[in-house]
């Protein structure tokens, strides 16, 4: 018996591309008032300061503004672009992590950002999931109407060859659960824990002198996703409608990329959405249709539909925000996207914090509050891990 030939990995493409800047991306339009509701409600974070005028106009910031997680939204790949350049033949992708440093302003209604890129670096490593993997990261650097820093991004892309992921089946005997009534309770009264926590704090200061280390945030839970809820998400991203990009997220075609046949088609690709725009929306055709439909994500192996991973990174801000309450400002966030967000899973946030120190700037100081973060699913699967660092008001 002939024993099976792994699959490798070409990637002797991507090093002409890495330090190379890319085009820039940019919405047609201004960050408008729904867009930020869309993008709360899409990303479950139920903080009246980002939906609800009332409490807004009483707020630190007089009206709605959008959660720091809102950055990623105002790009017009999400992170990913500079982190899939080259070439890796037949391979696709999912997203391994995000790093935010966050300068300052926050996104406002009327914003209108552009968004700098370049692929930083990669590397190719062994992975129980796919064999040789390549994790891949590129820089995106947001900036607004003002010529402000809003912030800059580092994602993780994990490449990987279809073909190896599909052989291995590592989540092919995985059935989706089942959650009866009282379990589907039990999730409610969770998250109405969390949201009592946003309530309670109203527009007061969490101070930096009443936190300390080993201090729990309270859990939050997500789900079970969907098909619908993951649909939602997709929606909430500007970059997905149809006409709302200048250009499309890169020069290259998804083909030009080395996805495989079924995944590749026109996602982003300006000229075809002229003709058919269809084919050019991922939740239809083309990379991104995996997360959608189900055949697609058993395609790239997958057991079912998967959420995204810019998704993720998103609870973990809106988590971190929720807790530190209007006054606070997460500075800086590095998260690991472990495990994926399957339909008919629900997700657990946790948090607790890890240190508090001071940072001195010339003359000025800053309070940090650092927390650790982890997701799990109601299995216990660790979907991701996080660092935060938060500042808080001294007095």
């Amino acid at each position: 018996m002939t024993a099976a030939i792994e699959p490798t990995l070409d990637t002797s493409d991507l090093d002409r591309h890495i330090g190379v800047p890319m085009m820039p991306g940019e919405l047609k339009e201004p960050v408008a008032l729904n867009d930020i509701r869309r993008w709360a409600q899409a990303m479950h974070y139920p903080n009246p300061l980002h939906y609800d005028e009332t409490w807004a106009k009483e707020s630190r910031s007089g009206r709605i503004v959008a959660p720091q997680s809102f950055t990623v939204a105002c790009d017009t790949s999400h992170g990913c672009a500079p982190a899939q350049v080259g070439r890796i033949p037949g391979s696709h992708l999912v997203f391994g992590g995000d790093e935010w440093w966050f300068f300052g302003p926050v996104i406002e209604p009327g914003d209108r950002l552009v968004c700098h890129r370049m692929p930083f670096d990669y590397r190719v490593t062994e992975t129980k999931f796919a064999g040789p993997t390549c994790f891949q990261r590129g820089d995106t650097l947001y900036i607004n109407q003002k010529g402000e820093r809003i912030a800059q991004q580092r994602s993780t892309a994990i490449r990987y060859a279809v073909s190896a992921a599909r052989e291995r089946q590592t989540f092919d005997e995985q059935a989706q659960p089942e959650w009866s009534e009282e379990q589907l309770l039990e999730l409610e009264e969770t998250k109405g824990g969390f949201i009592e926590q946003i309530q309670a704090l109203h527009h007061q200061k969490r101070l930096w002198s009443s936190v300390e280390a080993g201090q729990e945030l309270a859990t939050n839970v997500i789900g079970p996703h969907s098909l619908a809820s993951f649909a939602t998400e997709w929606r909430a991203y500007p970059m997905t409608l149809w006409g709302a990009t200048s250009k499309g997220p890169s020069s290259m075609s998804a083909e030009e990329h080395g996805y495989t046949k079924e995944m590749a088609g026109f996602e982003g690709d300006r000229r075809m959405e002229r003709l058919n725009p269809e084919l050019t929306d991922g939740a239809y055709y083309g990379p991104s249709r995996g997360h959608l439909q189900p055949q697609y994500a058993r395609h790239v192996g997958m057991a079912r539909g998967y959420g995204y991973g810019a998704s993720m990174g998103a609870w973990v801000l809106d988590y971190v925000a929720a807790w530190a309450g209007e006054w606070g400002f997460i500075t800086h966030s590095a998260a690991e996207y472990r495990y994926p967000a399957f339909t008919g899973d629900a997700t657990f946030m946790r948090g607790r914090v890890l240190d508090t120190w001071e940072e001195r700037r010339g003359r000025r100081s800053r309070f940090i509050a650092t927390v650790a973060v982890e997701l799990t699913n109601q299995d216990g699967s660790t979907m991701a891990k996080a660092k935060v660092d938060v500042e808080l008001p001294a007095e």
